[in-house]
């Protein structure tokens, strides 16, 4: 995501983001002590979104001509999908394996599991026997380690974890590059998944350990490095941080939440908070 402008904290912005999204000019807009911050997600719309800020700043129409393709936005949608590919490769890439392992699991069934489990699994008289991380790891199945978090057990678990991978991971990958995106999943999956295994438990799966770290990531670079872009409404954090305090409790089980990979979730939140904390140091040093 690009810098483009600096305005004051009390300018009424709703006709020039109105405006904006009618335009499909793909942008963010964050509030900082020095003012309001306008955000270009892809910067093949600079000339388009300063054209429109040009005609904000003079009073003049801003919106677009009914029945006429946007200015600006030549390609339409197409193109911005594109653009946005392009430039969250990581993300884009996370989320489509997601989608495709649980297709397959849909189709395959427990060979799936077992070819993604965090250690191998046999199968003995029907039933799973699972080696140890120790065998797998000998065996050169080093994957196994990050694998767990493709593996989602119902559309729900997909669609909630696909979701909350989209709105942060886009963040982190927009603003600090995918190598950043990268290192934070790898970590965070690796984090997570040794929490749970752990515990002792070797059958489980899921991007939530993923998407608690990369809320914990953005979370402390948008409190600790304002300038950085990042942001989450704070009530977020709660309701989020709060689901995973009540998973640990009984009462989840009682409603029906039972089976929660809950250390996964922990593991993942400090990863992204160490992560957080590390990079928004260094970027509060930088002059």
């Amino acid at each position: 995501m690009y810098r483009v402008i600096l305005l004051p904290l009390d300018a009424d912005l709703s006709t020039l983001r109105q405006a904006l999204w009618a335009h499909r000019i793909g942008h963010r807009i964050t509030e900082e002590r020095e003012g309001q911050v306008l955000w270009l997600v892809d910067p093949a719309q600079q000339q388009a979104m300063l054209t429109l800020l040009n005609q904000w700043q003079r009073g003049e129409p801003l919106m677009p001509e009914k029945g006429k393709v946007p200015r600006g936005a030549g390609g339409a949608s197409l193109s911005h999908g594109m653009a946005l590919l392009r430039q969250l490769p990581v993300t884009s890439l996370t989320l489509a394996l997601c989608i495709l392992v649980f297709a397959a699991l849909g189709l395959l069934g427990d060979a799936v599991i077992t070819a993604l489990a965090i250690v191998p699994v046999g199968i003995v008289g029907g039933q799973p026997v699972p080696e140890s991380l120790g065998a797998g790891l000998a065996s050169g199945q080093a994957w196994r380690l990050v694998s767990p978090v493709l593996l989602h057990f119902g559309w729900m678990h997909l669609i909630f974890n696909m979701l909350w991978l989209w709105v942060f991971g886009r963040q982190v990958e927009a603003l600090h590059g995918s190598r950043r995106m990268l290192l934070v999943v790898l970590l965070a999956a690796l984090g997570g998944n040794l929490a749970q295994y752990a515990t002792g438990t070797v059958l489980f799966g899921g991007m939530s350990g993923v998407d608690f770290a990369l809320l914990g990531y953005v979370w402390l670079m948008s409190r600790r490095s304002p300038g950085s872009g990042f942001f989450v409404p704070q009530m977020l954090v709660v309701l989020m941080l709060g689901w995973m305090v009540f998973t640990m409790t009984d009462m989840a089980g009682l409603v029906g939440f039972g089976n929660i990979a809950n250390e996964a979730h922990l593991g993942g939140l400090v990863v992204g908070l160490l992560l957080g904390w590390y990079y928004s140091r260094h970027a509060r040093r930088q002059p």
